[in-house]
């Protein structure tokens, strides 16, 4: 189904290329300019498929997608035209990709596809680490990068903490609270 919100999860994926071209060629403020739209668009998507009530499993893939396109290839971009800063700041760049590709990798060995948890945790760390990568980048102010790595960091740890809870993968999973509030309510109803 096309609509607005899976159309905003797409775009990540199809500036992908032009982002991997503006890297290549070392044009780093048309770079940082579709960068700002690419993590836009991963800001909004979610809330324009709940308002617009176009929320859909397709929806929820395409964003999972879109993700993992965006923040497993920026890093490299981002090192091909800031290399000074990502030597500098190494430990949390490796931090922030291990907090991204561990929970996936945990998620893909138990259900054999890739997860769509959206919790609200990773929400508000994807927000705080698209605004501490642009202070980096622009101001060279490295504490909330460091800050955003960290609370990625423990975002993982929950979402590996849910895929290990959980006995069938499910999408849009507030918490691990919630996962253990819902055991409860199911016992109690037994």
């Amino acid at each position: 189904m096309t609509n607005i919100a899976n159309l905003l999860s797409a775009f990540r994926l199809i500036a992908a290329p032009f982002l991997f071209y503006l890297a290549w060629t070392g044009r780093p403020k048309l770079f940082l300019v579709l960068l700002a739209f690419t993590l836009l668009s991963d800001a909004i998507d979610g809330f324009v498929a709940r308002r617009l009530h176009v929320s859909s499993e397709l929806g929820t893939r395409l964003d999972s997608w879109g993700d993992l396109v965006t923040f497993l290839l920026v890093p490299l971009y981002v090192w091909w035209l800031w290399p000074d800063i990502i030597r500098r700041e190494a430990a949390f760049v490796l931090l922030v990709m291990g907090a991204f590709i561990i929970p996936i990798t945990v998620g893909l060995l138990k259900f054999r596809q890739l997860t769509s948890y959206h919790t609200w945790s990773a929400k508000v760390v994807a927000v705080l680490l698209s605004v501490a990568v642009f202070l980096l980048i622009i101001a060279d102010i490295a504490w909330p990068f460091r800050c955003a790595a960290v609370l990625l960091f423990l975002s993982a740890c929950e979402e590996i903490a849910i895929t290990l809870r959980l006995p069938e993968l499910r999408s849009n999973v507030r918490s691990y609270w919630h996962i253990i509030r819902q055991d409860g309510e199911t016992k109690d109803n037994i």
